[in-house]
């Protein structure tokens, strides 16, 4: 089990807020955390990892205490075992493909060989990493992370730079990856489709607190719409014009663009999650 009771306050984009987190999770599953952009996703990761501090508050992966505000007590990050892939990759280019994935781990062979294996790394381990492509760079990142047999994956929009194959393909091997070493994971990404394939359980976040909390079915498919296409995404822009309002939304990896009113307009703003709802709608399917 896995219990995060914590608070901690944030600057967000419209002023201060209190991140209010209180979970018990099982372990062994893939999460991923969901919300608007300064909505604390991130900053729950780096207190899981120890990159950041609670104000207070108690977390405990298994019989191991993190973290314990009320006994002054914190898990220094080097002790914690968790591994953390960011979006940048955050690899060492003067290093190759090998070193970087055994830097800073006393690990066993073994594994790195195991890892290196089903990452489809172990022909590049020589290779500069400035001679990568992205998608070799982020099989690196993840190599590194599950180099040290960790028990908490965290990915920080970790496929967010690459191309859609190449992002499809590494969904695929995430998963499989996560499966086959029975980690725990934790996942933020603004792409429902990826959230959709990866998760076992979304965690939704607004004003700093769990909003809701369920399978993606359970959270994104919603009956509370009569609608006939509903279309999940964020909003990019919004552009006012003389009689009305163009919003523009990427659902994904594609942007839709709806026209509004300025009364309904004024209701959102910039990096907002929402669903595009169309009630009266008879649409063809064509291949691609």
């Amino acid at each position: 089990m896995i219990e995060l009771d914590f608070e901690k306050t944030l600057d967000g984009n419209h002023g201060t807020f209190l991140l209010q987190v209180s979970l018990k999770l099982p372990r062994g599953k893939f999460f991923s955390i969901f919300g608007k952009s300064g909505a604390g996703k991130t900053t729950i990761l780096r207190i899981l990892s120890g990159l950041e501090n609670p104000d207070k508050g108690r977390i405990v992966v298994g019989n191991r205490v993190y973290f314990d505000s009320h006994k002054g007590f914190n898990l220094p990050i080097q002790q914690r075992k968790i591994g953390f892939v960011f979006q940048n990759y955050a690899l060492f280019p003067h290093l190759n493909v090998y070193e970087n994935i055994i830097f800073g781990h006393s690990g066993d062979k073994t594994r790195i060989e195991e890892v290196m294996a089903l990452m489809e790394l172990d022909g590049l381990s020589k290779k500069k990493i400035t001679a990568l492509s992205g998608g070799q760079a982020q099989r690196v990142a993840l190599a590194r992370a599950l180099a040290s047999s960790p028990d908490i994956l965290l990915l920080d929009e970790p496929l967010s730079a690459l191309d859609g194959e190449m992002r499809s393909k590494l969904q695929e091997e995430l998963k499989r990856l996560i499966a086959h070493f029975g980690i725990t994971a934790f996942l933020v990404s603004h792409d429902l489709g990826e959230v959709f394939k990866l998760s076992d359980e979304v965690i939704c976040l607004q004003d700093g607190k769990i909003a809701k909390r369920g399978t993606p079915d359970e959270v994104f498919l919603s009956d509370r719409f009569s609608a006939k296409l509903q279309i999940n995404g964020e909003i990019l822009k919004i552009t006012p014009q003389s009689l009305i309002t163009i919003v523009d939304v990427l659902s994904n990896g594609s942007i839709v663009r709806i026209v509004l009113a300025p009364s309904e307009a004024k209701h959102f703003r910039v990096g907002d999650c929402v669903a595009v709802v169309a009630k009266a709608f008879s649409p063809s399917v064509v291949s691609l």
